[in-house]
């Protein structure tokens, strides 16, 4: 019988929950679970934003809920993970992509210069708010640990299942400034592959997503300027160590989140795919 590659992607009828899925990237990623067949829970701490998602999702002939969700509340995870088991049987696919930085666990300067006095309003190292860096830390790396932990157990109770984690290029390479960001993202991509080993005989398999840098609202208020729309001297610098030239854009996760919640990638876990336009493979 030959084989049918097009049946190898096919998510129609699983039952998806995306965190995070009221932003750009994740509600993108929410959008085309849903236009694949896929039932799709969207969770956000932003319930508005959330059921956004969900309409445009429904508008286009898919099936979606919302549900406003802290990942650092175990007990709102549980309720979500209560409300999905009861309305759709389980859960297949699952994404926590809840997660983003806090400028508290920022440094404004690339370099320590011991020898210079930082002006009153310029954070160096030796200033990094202890709840401002434990707040990224647990954001993105104990929202992805807790929220596996609770949805994980219907995926693990029916032998099958994937996740896709939501890292980044800097955990790859961290950058400079977001040393909180890039130190959490690093835990991410760690546990992906130490919960993939963990969880290799349950049949669910667990791999991540590294992004590089794409054009979010956020971060184009950082690297854009609002005045006369021209790129930062920090944008320049990406844009020049981007092999492919330019920003990403949240279509550009789409074929791979596809690949790796479907059967086309089998026999895939514990990889942290790079989104980057080339950026962890450039050297000079």
């Amino acid at each position: 019988m030959a084989l049918n590659v097009i049946d190898l992607f096919n998510l129609n009828e699983k039952v998806a929950v995306i965190t995070g899925g009221g932003g750009e990237l994740c509600g993108a990623m929410a959008t085309a679970l849903g236009s694949v067949g896929a039932k799709v829970a969207i969770l956000d701490l932003n319930r508005e934003k959330a059921e956004k998602t969900a309409v445009e999702i429904g508008q286009a002939g898919g099936n979606a809920i919302a549900m406003d969700c802290n990942v650092l509340n175990t007990d709102e995870l549980e309720a979500c993970h209560e409300l999905v088991c009861n309305k759709w049987g389980t859960v297949d696919l699952l994404i926590p992509g809840a997660g983003g930085n806090d400028p508290r666990g920022t440094t404004d300067q690339e370099f320590l210069m011991l020898q210079d006095k930082l002006p009153d309003q310029m954070q160096g190292f030796f200033d990094l708010d202890l709840a401002g860096f434990r707040h990224v830390f647990d954001l993105n790396f104990l929202g992805t640990f807790l929220t596996i932990k609770i949805f994980s157990k219907s995926m693990v109770e029916q032998g099958k299942g994937a996740i896709v984690n939501i890292s980044s290029m800097s955990a790859l390479t961290p950058l400079t400034k977001v040393a909180a960001y890039s130190a959490a993202k690093a835990a991410v991509s760690n546990f992906t592959q130490w919960l993939a080993v963990h969880f290799a005989h349950t049949g669910v398999r667990v791999n991540a997503l590294a992004p590089g840098f794409f054009m979010t609202e956020q971060l184009r208020f950082l690297h854009v300027n609002q005045e006369t729309g021209e790129l930062s001297e920090r944008a320049r610098k990406v844009i020049a160590h981007t092999p492919l030239g330019r920003y990403g854009k949240p279509e550009d996760l789409l074929g791979a989140v596809i690949w790796l919640l479907s059967d086309a990638s089998k026999f895939v876990t514990g990889v942290v795919v790079p989104i980057d336009g080339g950026f962890s493979s450039y050297t000079i």
